[in-house]
């Protein structure tokens, strides 16, 4: 297997998992990752202010690979962003506190990424699950462009910059085009390698203020692209 030179040949994942009142979920989704087969991985759990045991769930699974930060309630962003600059991982990885990795997921994603040194990052499929204890499928495959079906070279990562607090919702909408005008590279893989949990408390996409953030940011990328086309070359 060619390995880039970027990369020691088994480089050591990051895997950032913001939480906030997640008590419920938690120990699932950090389980999910605890049981990837990968042998260099670190998981940073960053409790965003909770106030319903989310910090005791989560060690009840942790082990030696895992931290827990903690910052006053500032946003699933931000605390990502707080994860990034607490890791150490030539690789980055991110997963919400309801959702779950399947078992292959870095199985699948490592050597897509490290067998071709051009490829920036690497996304999968993902279905939904229900809202239960457990991952039952609740439908069909789909393509995942998202944080939790993201791999991505730390450098690349950084180079785009950090998750913007500004929005309420959309970060990630925001982040990747940025890293489309920064013209990183990606590829998506077939497989399926998150199962994303389907709840109340997550469809955002129904409310006035997460229309509102999607179009701010549609605006501010367009008007970002207009003064990159008129760029002298």
């Amino acid at each position: 297997m060619y390995v880039s030179p970027l990369l020691p040949s088994s480089p050591l994942v990051s895997v950032t998992i913001p939480v906030w009142n997640g008590a419920l979920h938690i120990g699932e989704a950090l389980a999910s990752v605890l049981a990837q087969a990968h042998p260099a991985l670190e998981v940073i759990v960053v409790d965003d202010g909770s106030t319903d045991g989310t910090v005791e769930a989560a060690q009840r699974v942790a082990d030696g690979r895992c931290r827990i930060l903690r910052q006053s309630r500032s946003g699933p962003a931000a605390a990502r962003n707080l994860g990034v600059a607490g890791s150490r991982g030539a690789l980055l990885a991110f997963l919400d506190a309801d959702d779950v990795w399947m078992r292959e997921k870095l199985a699948l994603q490592m050597p897509a990424l490290l067998n071709d040194p051009t490829l920036d990052m690497v996304f999968g499929h993902y279905v939904t699950i229900g809202d239960g204890n457990g991952a039952e499928l609740a439908d069909a495959a789909r393509p995942g462009y998202s944080l939790g079906t993201m791999l991505i070279r730390r450098e690349r990562f950084l180079r785009v910059g950090p998750l913007s607090t500004r929005w309420r919702v959309g970060e990630f909408v925001d982040w990747y085009a940025r890293a489309d005008e920064a013209g990183l590279r990606h590829a998506m893989l077939p497989a399926v390698v998150l199962g994303r949990r389907v709840h109340e408390a997550n469809l955002t996409g129904r409310e006035r203020e997460a229309r509102a953030d999607y179009a701010r940011i549609a605006s501010d990328a367009a008007r970002r692209r207009g003064r990159l086309h008129r760029q002298p070359s």
